[in-house]
């Protein structure tokens, strides 16, 4: 167990719902490494078991030019991500863009930086029930589970939106029961009715689907269409110690949402599974045959309004963040990502064949 993770068990108290203002206030990323002013080179962050990050892809692609990543170990989930990168103990998190807007309503000095993932054709989560099931519509959820791999984040949100959309009650969308479920045992769940939907995306998703004998009820891309999902978040400190760091890291993500967007996906799928491969940590490569897509909706990643504000209204609307407190134009900054579409090779990125992977 990685020491940050261990550190994540000791400090259950420091989740999303109640990190505490004093924590996440005092602006305690300093960076790692680099000169007496706190300047740096490298960037620390956490990855995940069996994939591949943006960073990482970027990283091997030569886009981060002389800028190191330090991988410090794997996170448990977006929130507690973020959480480490508020209080300093890495340089980059990133997370589902309602817990970034969670986050900066606690005081958290951070900023959204570039968009990770989202939800589009391909890459999107499915509310899935039996094919005998009888639920149809909305209204069949009154009183029924619902297997999703954490609350208060994605899944959750998506669920309130499709009930809320298909005129249910605050009422009966209280009768609806969200429950946490580890994403490996939520097809199982559903299979032997111990929940009647379960939530399921990418390779879970896939292999469900393959099994047969489940259907879609809704999916979050028919229910909102294309849209980013996650930002990478950096806090102020750091941006403004390293802002030359910052501006290589963010504008190599981008290049490398760009490469994954504009290459074959058996390539995208070879270069993912080499990566892995190379690090050497034990990890099955096989679930990355079924990569389809970051998600991401706009070019190179940067961040909107729309993306934190949809984000905003349902956590006020439920009483998470008081309304009026956080607006999405300071939650975020685009000033680091230096790409740009008409060239395809921002000012001081990599260019030759071996280092942009192109």
């Amino acid at each position: 167990m990685s020491k940050l993770t261990s550190l994540a068990n000791r400090r259950q108290f420091l989740t999303l719902m109640g990190l505490s203002a004093a924590a996440v206030g005092c602006g305690t990323a300093l960076g790692s490494g680099g000169s007496d002013k706190g300047r740096t080179k490298t960037v620390r962050y956490q990855g995940w078991a069996g994939t591949v990050t943006l960073p990482e892809l970027a990283e091997d692609l030569g886009y981060l030019q002389d800028v190191k990543l330090k991988w410090v170990g794997n996170t448990i989930s977006g929130p507690q991500d973020i959480q480490s990168a508020a209080t300093g103990q890495i340089d980059v998190g990133g997370a589902f863009n309602g817990a970034v807007v969670k986050l900066a309503s606690r005081n958290a000095k951070i900023k959204a930086v570039i968009s990770y993932y989202g939800v589009d054709a391909r890459a999107y989560n499915g509310y899935y029930v039996l094919d005998d099931s009888p639920i149809r519509s909305a209204r069949g959820l009154v009183g029924k589970k619902v297997g999703m791999n954490t609350l208060g984040a994605h899944a959750e949100a998506m669920l309130d939106i499709y009930l809320k959309r298909q005129g249910l009650s605050q009422a009966d969308i209280g009768k609806v029961e969200p429950l946490a479920l580890p994403p490996v045992n939520t097809e199982e769940s559903l299979r032997q009715k111990q929940i009647e939907v379960a939530v399921l995306g990418g390779v879970l998703r896939d292999r469900a689907l393959a099994t047969g004998g489940i259907r879609p009820l809704f999916t979050d891309y028919r229910l909102l269409g294309a849209f980013s999902a996650g930002t990478y978040v950096m806090t102020d400190r750091f941006l403004e110690q390293n802002p030359d760091t910052a501006r290589t890291f963010v504008t190599a993500v981008a290049r490398a949402i760009e490469w994954a967007r504009v290459r074959p996906r058996e390539e995208v799928i070879a270069r993912m599974t080499e990566i892995v491969e190379k690090r050497g940590r034990n990890e099955d490569t096989a679930p990355l045959k079924y990569w389809q897509s970051f998600g991401v909706a706009e070019t190179a990643g940067r961040v909107t309004d729309k993306e934190l504000q949809l984000w905003i209204d349902w956590l006020g609307d439920r009483g998470d963040i008081p309304k009026g407190q956080v607006t999405a134009s300071k939650l975020y900054t685009n000033e680091f990502n230096a790409y740009r579409p008409s060239s395809g090779s921002p000012s001081g990125a990599a260019t030759s064949s071996s280092q942009s992977g192109s």
